[in-house]
């Protein structure tokens, strides 16, 4: 029931595949810290790891609340102009989660006595955690316990925790410790010595209380000056002899319960914890917040929490389910990837979306351009009040955002390559400040947003603010030839090993749809344009630089280059490059890299994908083609887009390939990080791969598209997405593709092309085969590994 580090588990699968959880039904202490990333509870706000209860043994102890940070140096070799100075790095806060127990004296730790069951359960509809272990001290007394987790989502700061302990035979004396731990020692760390001083022990104690069966720690970090508060409450059920106490000190809270349970009887704790956190309000201010977090918690009570988990699960899996036929595993991880791209930002609240959700340290706890490219599309269609405000987060810093560019030169405003609070974080440039397109991406996300709520309040007081001071930054960061064909020099696009290149296609005609749209939002809203100081002849400009923009294309292959003289380039060796030597930034140095043709990630493919009225068909298929002999993947988001793009082209096979890839990412650990948080864009591209790729659903200027094509691995899909007020459910298989309208006024709909209209009685239409397509060749290695599933999903 338990394996131990360095016995053969590798060839057995970890977690068991269901539909609706994520079962382990074993603990395996090698694969600790990833299963603590996939067991994460968050809401936004508050994120948990998946420790045990008792704390020990643990891959990585985390607890995590969304913008929480503390400042460290940023070292650079050499320093030079703009280059950020100071990071910023998410911090390990005051971890509620611990509940040790002592059986007879004997602490219960899995590494000690004997585990006779061992299972951990994360139910997708009910957004809990569930733990049962039945287990035999070394002195020979045999417990069982079984825990309960949730963070909730109706209750920002909450989480709670029902805990219990019954004997298995005999008689037993139960000491069980309720904790809040700050400070928690963590392992490896930073390599800078610096940073790691101040990131080993980042919170300093202001307040401690313990009162009845509530404790309370009051902390602020040394450096960034950021004020929190944890408090834990309990509801304690027992035989008449329990006796409970309570103690503090700055660090460590601890409610301790003794008693002695004969056969038969049960020790429950019901654990309520909360959370608060703020970088300008009052010690007193936060110590009665969380007071009264948890009071409403206690008053909510256990069953009321998990009643409004279940309550508002089913009104998200109402509007965002995926049902997916033939493809079991794929079935699992498109709803645990929605589940937890809906836990990193239902109460985010006006706060990022990291690129790790709350599930671990990873990037430092940043967020970077996959918040807006990758997550916020799943959001918007699912659940859009989430991605309003992680756009109205990007608002707020916008005046951060209006200094960089300033200091860089330029107009506008230049948002930041990875942050927490708006500052550039970014130590290496070429990937970092000149990739621009991060500008782009995000006015992308808000005109996304527009499109599909026609939120009108959003665009007059977020959205045109956001669209003016982008466009100005491309309006000023370009310029126009000799010719009058406005080009953009200098960047780095989506693909980080093609770094500071001319013209971009991906950048160029992201930038081109941002200034076109500005124009046209301030026109529709002049008033809010002139404070902005939008007046006719700039909106012109706006204009013209995106009519002469300049799009490269090699006549001589017939393909658009990445970037300006990319094709011209000497092609990546691949025969020559080791397996072991991915990815490639590892092992080889960037300037040979930045010279050949060699592509990290989807660049030019990421265009067709969201600028796929810029391309023909036919270009479509040859650019295909092109990039799949150069893209090695060593980038996590490379998979989505070119499941996405496969499938349009009509490599439905490849397409499902590349799905599992990013489906899979985290539940298979196919990066081999999963350990330090799970890959929340990657993730999204499980939806993505579905519903844009095989559903082929477009969205843009009030028109919502659909293409659908399943692979033969794949016999039925349906998928429900929210779209102007519209719930709308999609249901395809290999012969036809029937649309449904759950809930809305109705609206009209294209299927391959055609349009129509959805209103109360469903629509079902054919799908037309195409013939198969020849095979593309990826670099040698590289190829996704094949979704061999057979008709009944084993």
């Amino acid at each position: 029931m338990i394996e131990r580090e360095g016995q053969v588990t590798a060839d057995r699968p970890l977690f068991t595949v269901e539909p609706w959880c994520v079962r382990e039904p074993e603990l395996r202490l090698d694969r600790l810290a990833q299963t603590e990333s996939v067991f994460a509870l968050s809401n936004g706000h508050v994120g948990m790891r998946g420790n045990l209860d008792e704390g020990e043994p643990h891959g990585m102890p985390g607890t995590y609340l969304n913008s929480f940070y503390e400042q460290r140096p940023l070292p650079h070799a050499e320093t030079a102009y703009g280059y950020p100075e100071q990071g910023q790095t998410v911090i390990n806060v005051t971890n509620g989660k611990v509940i040790r127990l002592l059986v007879d004296d004997e602490p219960f730790d899995v590494r000690y006595g004997r585990v006779h069951h061992h299972e951990r359960v994360l139910d997708m509809r009910a957004g809990t955690l569930t733990r049962q272990v039945e287990w035999t001290s070394p002195a020979d007394k045999t417990v069982k316990i079984t825990s309960v987790r949730m963070v909730s989502l109706t209750q920002r700061a909450v989480a709670a925790i029902c805990y219990e302990v019954e004997p298995v035979g005999d008689s037993v004396r139960i000491v069980a410790q309720s904790e809040l731990v700050a400070n928690e020692a963590l392992p490896g760390g930073t390599k800078d010595p610096r940073a790691s001083a101040i990131l080993e022990s980042p919170l300093v104690g202001e307040e401690h209380v313990a009162n009845g069966t509530k404790v309370l720690l009051l902390h602020r970090t040394r450096q960034s000056g950021l004020r929190m508060a944890a408090g834990m409450s309990h509801d304690i059920d027992g035989p008449e002899s329990t006796t409970i106490d309570t103690e503090s000190s700055p660090d460590v809270g601890r409610l301790t319960v003794a008693t002695r349970l004969e056969p038969g009887q049960k020790l429950r704790i019901v654990k309520y914890i909360a959370y608060g956190w703020s970088s300008q309000r009052s010690r007193p201010a936060l110590h009665d917040q969380v007071v009264g977090a948890l009071a409403g918690a206690r008053r909510t009570g256990w069953d009321g929490l998990l009643r409004e988990q279940q309550e508002f699960l089913d009104e998200f899996w109402e509007g965002a389910d995926v049902e997916v036929e033939g493809d079991a595993e794929i079935q699992q991880a498109v709803r645990f990837s929605l589940f937890h791209v809906l836990q990193a930002g239902a109460r985010a609240e006006r706060r990022m979306i990291p690129a790790k959700g709350l599930t671990g340290p990873g990037y430092d706890g940043h967020a970077f351009w996959d918040t807006e490219t990758f997550v916020l599309p799943v959001l918007t269609y699912t659940f859009p009040g989430a991605a309003a405000d992680a756009l109205a987060w990007r608002h707020m810093t916008l005046p951060l955002a209006c200094e960089r560019a300033a200091q860089l030169g330029l107009e506008g405003a230049t948002f930041p390559w990875r942050t927490i609070r708006g500052q550039e974080c970014s130590g290496y440039w070429p990937a970092g400040t000149a990739a621009f397109h991060v500008n782009a991406d995000i006015s992308d996300a808000v005109l996304r947003y527009l499109d599909a709520t026609q939120d009108e309040q959003f665009e007059r007081e977020i959205g045109l603010d956001i669209l003016v001071h982008t466009a100005r930054l491309w309006r000023s960061l370009g310029h126009h030839d000799v010719d009058g064909v406005f080009r953009i020099d200098g960047v780095t696009g989506p693909d980080e090993y093609s770094a500071v290149v001319d013209n971009n296609v991906y950048t160029n005609l992201m930038a081109r749809r941002n200034l076109q749209a500005a124009a046209e939002m301030a026109m529709r809203h002049p008033d809010a344009a002139d404070r902005l100081g939008v007046d006719a002849e700039e909106a012109a400009s706006w204009r013209d630089a995106a009519a002469s923009m300049l799009i490269p294309y090699d006549e001589r292959l017939g393909v658009h280059p990445q970037s300006e003289s990319f094709t011209n380039h000497a092609r990546w060796d691949f025969a020559a490059t080791k397996p072991d030597h991915y990815p490639l930034l590892l092992h080889y140095p960037y300037f040979d890299l930045y010279r050949k043709q060699v592509v990290k990630q989807a660049d030019l493919v990421l265009a067709m994908h969201l600028c796929g009225d810029m391309f023909t068909d036919e270009q479509k298929a040859r650019n295909f083609a092109y990039y799949e002999g150069l893209t090695v993947r060593d980038s996590s988001l490379s998979a989505q887009t070119q499941a996405v793009v496969a499938a349009e082209v009509g490599q439905l096979e490849l397409a499902h390939d590349y799905l599992g890839e990013t489906a899979l990412v985290d539940l298979h650990d196919l990066n081999r990080n999963t350990r330090d948080g799970l890959h929340i864009a990657a993730m999204a591209g499980a939806w993505s791969g579905l519903v844009a790729g095989f559903g082929g659903m477009r969205a843009g200027d009030g028109r919502l598209r659909f293409a659908p094509r399943l692979p033969g691995g794949i016999s039925r899909l349906a998928f429900r997405m929210l779209y102007r007020g519209n719930r709308v459910k999609v249901t395809v298989t290999s012969e036809s593709a029937r649309y449904e309208l759950m809930d809305g006024p109705g609206l009209k709909l294209w299927h391959h092309g055609e349009p129509f209209t959805l209103g109360d009685e469903p629509v079902e239409l054919p799908i037309e085969p195409i013939p198969p397509q020849p095979p593309l060749t990826q670099p040698a290695g590289r190829e996704p590994a094949p979704r061999r599933i057979d008709p009944h999903g084993r």
